[in-house]
């Protein structure tokens, strides 16, 4: 073992997180779940997350059985809902070829939908104690900090520079608890922002600290100026003050979650509702409007605000579903959808 590992493991004795959830019975399945949920969120806001989704899916069988809207309503909130699809897929794919259990070999557990090399690393260390390195951002930052590794860590060059330390680093025995305090010690420590070098196990020969280069590492991805999209969403009640939810393709933004039936405000909003819906709507007021900012654009959403006078049901459409405000919440529904909802009704959540 060497000296980095030697002293971040006798940090992590003394300050690590050693009770977090996905600790307390370390399953290959239930870190593989936590893994996923901590992709670019923070362990607070997982906490709640994780323990209402292995509560309603103890199992990996379990999530395989269910349906996709109600893994996506479970993740509402936590963004990232990719995440949620790769993960059900993943499941039902281990169900159908590996006899039910996640694979314990790096490779095959890599050909799994959203499942890259440093999560399979971090799955099969904390749980099965494979000598596995890990990449996650907090390990970026601080083997970028420590050794002085210039660049964006998405450049493949620099990129496999990192791995390389991350190898060297990586210790024979504790593996579980190395993969933790390397993850804790960029969460609490070596921050984004004004790290706590002095309280750091690793100061006294961090490259970066000695030249007093701490913010220059990592290097940020390249910026380019967001583009703006725009959007019009219909808040449409019928008179038994249930509200229109449509479920979005597949694919693209929010894939398979429900969200508001989205028009063009050049086209006159009771004709398209009339034409595409079947509705006969009332004279439509101004609703609420918020902007979303995603990783590649921002999103204005303004909204209108209509009764449906007649028809309760869409026509010829399965996409669509009148629900009642307390219903609403229990659906998988993009946060910004969600604000604009709280905005107009008062949610009851589940």
């Amino acid at each position: 073992m060497d000296s980095f590992a030697r002293r971040l493991l006798a940090w992590f004795d003394q300050y690590g997180r050693t009770d977090l959830p996905w600790q307390r019975e370390r399953t290959p399945y239930r870190v593989w779940v936590s893994e996923i949920m901590l992709q670019q969120t923070q362990v607070a806001t997982v906490i709640p997350y994780f323990e209402r989704f292995t509560e309603r899916f103890p199992t990996l069988a379990q999530l395989a059985e269910a349906e996709p809207d109600e893994v996506l309503a479970l993740w509402s909130g936590l963004g990232y809902y990719s995440r949620a699809r790769n993960l059900h897929e993943a499941a039902r794919q281990v169900a159908r070829g590996w006899q039910g259990e996640l694979p314990g070999h790096i490779d095959d557990l890599m050909m799994l939908p959203g499942i890259g090399r440093s999560t399979a690393g971090a799955i099969l260390a904390q749980s099965l104690g494979q000598r596995q390195p890990i990449l996650d951002g907090n390990a970026k930052r601080v083997l970028a900090r420590y050794h002085a590794v210039d660049g964006w860590p998405g450049r493949t060059a620099v990129q496999r520079q990192l791995w390389e330390w991350a190898e060297t680093h990586t210790p024979h025995s504790r593996i579980a608890d190395y993969t933790q305090a390397i993850m804790d010690l960029g969460a609490t420590l070596c921050t984004r922002g004004r790290p706590d070098c002095e309280a750091c196990p690793l100061g006294s020969d961090c490259q970066a600290r000695q030249a007093g280069t701490q913010a220059r590492y990592p290097a940020p991805k390249p910026r380019k100026t967001l583009p703006l999209r725009e959007t019009t969403m219909l808040i449409a009640q019928d008179a038994n003050g249930r509200l229109l939810l449509w479920r979005r393709p597949p694919t693209g933004i929010w894939g398979g979650l429900w969200s508001l039936p989205e028009h063009d405000p050049d086209e006159s909003l009771l004709d398209w509702c009339r034409e595409s819906l079947g509705l006969e709507a009332s004279e439509p007021t101004v609703g609420p409007e918020i902007t979303h900012t995603f990783s590649h654009f921002r999103l204005t959403i303004s909204t209108v605000l209509c009764r449906a006078k007649t028809a309760t049901e869409v026509k010829d459409r399965g996409d669509f579903s009148w629900d009642l405000p307390e219903e609403l919440f229990q659906r998988g529904l993009p946060a910004p959808v969600r604000r604009l909802l709280e905005a107009v009704t008062e949610p009851v959540d589940s």
